[in-house]
């Protein structure tokens, strides 16, 4: 699986924790779209970045980390084929995988620990769609 991950400034070290505890998956390719530290950047070039690397199938999942992740979920979601889903805890991530086969997940560093990110992040990505045909008419109703 290719996964593509981007944060800005605020979710830079988090994004740096992510990708050292995804790195001995065997099953990921990850391809990291920046930022490269913590001076002040605008959120939605790396929102973009991710949100079209998905959309275009270049990856198959996305991961978008800001302060809130708010910001993040809102740029992701205007490209069009993405489902970004923002998440704090398990279950969301869990459910918006099963039932909207969300295909960026977006946090905040600024809101959750590592620890948690990190079950969130192997929660939204180990989680399949239900393929329920209810869930799928939903999801085409979206555009």
């Amino acid at each position: 699986m290719k996964l593509v991950i981007g944060c800005d400034h605020g979710g830079f070290e988090l994004k740096q924790e992510i990708i050292k505890h995804l790195s001995s998956r065997a099953d990921l390719e990850i391809v990291d779209k920046g930022c490269d530290s913590t001076a002040s950047v605008d959120y939605p070039v790396y929102a973009k970045a991710v949100a079209e690397a998905v959309a275009a199938k270049e990856a198959d999942l996305g991961i978008l980390i800001c302060g809130t992740g708010i910001g993040m979920s809102m740029c992701a979601n205007k490209v069009e084929g993405v489902r970004a889903a923002l998440c704090h805890d398990v279950f969301s991530a869990k459910a918006t995988k099963e039932h909207n086969n969300a295909n960026v997940l977006c946090m905040g560093a600024r809101v959750i620990g590592p620890g948690l990110a990190c079950l969130i992040v192997d929660t939204f990505l180990d989680t399949p769609f239900s393929n329920d045909e209810r869930h799928i008419r939903r999801i085409n109703m979206f555009s």
